[in-house]
This record gives C-alpha cells, structure tokens and sequence, in this order.
C-alpha cells in the first residue's frame, strides 16, 4: 500500500522532473530541498537530458540493443526504452528497481514496440546476482549491454556500491558499456551537503555525495569515452539542452568494456 502522508524519494525526484507521480507531503519536501539547494531541480532534469544523449548515442553509433536500466525510478519524458526504441524497434530493455512505488508504476515502463520488448524486474542494486537472473529472461548475457547507473549508487555506501557495479559488469560481455552518473561537490558544496542532509532527514532512502576520484572508481578497468568523467550537462551536449547550466553537481560518464 502506497503510503501518500510520507515523503518518498522517487516521488519527490518525480516532482522536481515535473512530473505528476507525487502528493502535496512529496512537493513540500521537495521545496523544502530546493530552497537549501536551488539546483536540484537543473540537477534532475540535466540527468534525465544525460539519459537521452548516452541512450542516442549507443543506439545510433555504437549499435547496441540492449539495456539494463537500474534504479530507473518513477516514468517519465524520455524513459530508456522510448529513446532506444525511437531509433532501434528492435531493443530490448529491463528497469529495476526496488521501490513499490515504482513498481505501482511500472505499466507505464513496458511499452514496447512489436519488434523490442520491455521488462520490470523488482530488484535491489545490492542483490546484483538477482537482477542478472531476473534480466536473463528479457536480455541475452552474450551479446554486449548498456548498464545505466543514473544517481542510484549515491543510495549505497562504497564498499556496496563498488562491489554491487562491479558484479554487475563482470557478468557483461565485452563491447558492454557503463552509464554512469552521481551527485558531487565540486560547483556548490554547501549546498550540495546541506541538501543531502534535509535529504537524509526527510527520506527512507538516505543518499551520499562522491567526489570526482571516487565516481572515478566505478570506471575501473573499462574504457571511458570523450570527454571523460564531468558534469552531466557538459557531456556531448546538444542544441535543445541550451536552456540548462553546465556547471551541475552531478557528475557522469560512459565506458565501454574491453
């Protein structure tokens, strides 16, 4: 049962996205977030703009089919397998995610053209061997995968979230490929560290920031792609993200696995 008098943070990101997927205790918060940390807002929506260029890109020039989207969170504009599937029919998708409220949602995650297909797997990063079972059904393990990260490891400390990544690529063929991306404190530390707090406080999902040598480790051994590991926004940006900073305290990347 979906509780709507608690604050949750896939509600709340929702809400900042501009989505509708959220109830008056969820925008309070949100603004309440927002008023320590003014861009949590150009945050989210710089990495959903981040979600559509990797997803562009590894369809279009790299040629890959499938994708395993972890921490997807509530649907919204431009989902993974909308972006994949408008240039690829035939790609194949797999969300996870552990929350309920998601997976209330989930309908909206499994539209698929006739030729791909779309799956929603109810699964926590830190069960990676349960996910890779799960996605199994939906995603063939010997043809190469993307595995999108997007602002979900920052929910595990880092002995987790190394491990948990880790196990997750060592399962992926060679030509896979990682998406990548978390919070940071390089533009506006304060704010960032004041916004984790009330994060924190008012959450069940509580969050860390990581800076640029730590997000650096979930890369290693594989080969990142120009222009490397920097803002979101910054990354292979494109005319129709003109209106966003580049300067956003979420820093990603893309890597390929030899």
């Amino acid at each position: 049962m979906i509780n709507s008098s608690v604050p949750h943070s896939a509600r709340i990101w929702n809400y900042w996205l501009g989505g509708k997927d959220c109830y008056e205790i969820d925008r309070q918060v949100g603004d309440q977030i927002r008023e320590v940390n003014p861009e949590i807002v150009d945050i989210a929506r710089a990495q959903r703009a981040f979600l559509r260029r990797t997803v562009t890109h590894l369809a279009t020039e790299v040629g890959l089919r499938q994708f395993l989207d972890v921490g997807t969170g509530l649907p919204t504009l431009d989902n993974t397998h909308q972006v994949a599937q408008r240039i690829a029919p035939d790609a194949r998708i797999v969300y996870v995610d552990h929350d309920p409220i998601v997976l209330a949602h989930a309908t909206a995650l499994l539209g698929s053209t006739p030729e791909g297909a779309t799956a929603y797997v109810e699964a926590d990063l830190r069960d990676p061997d349960v996910i890779l079972r799960s996605a199994a059904r939906t995603l063939d393990f010997e043809r190469p995968v993307a595995l999108m990260l997007l602002g979900i490891a920052a929910h595990l400390p880092d002995g987790i979230a190394y491990e948990a990544v880790g196990h997750l690529l060592d399962a992926l063929p060679s030509g896979s490929h990682l998406v990548f991306c978390d919070s940071t404190e390089v533009y506006r530390p304060e704010a960032m560290r004041a916004m984790v707090e009330r994060w924190n406080e008012a959450s069940d999902n509580p969050r860390v920031n990581r800076g640029p040598d730590r997000l650096n480790r979930f890369f290693d051994g594989l080969e990142l792609l120009e222009p490397g590991l920097l803002s979101v926004a910054q990354w292979r940006p494109e005319p129709a993200d003109a209106h966003l900073p580049t300067e956003v305290d979420s820093f990603g990347g893309v890597a390929r696995k030899p």
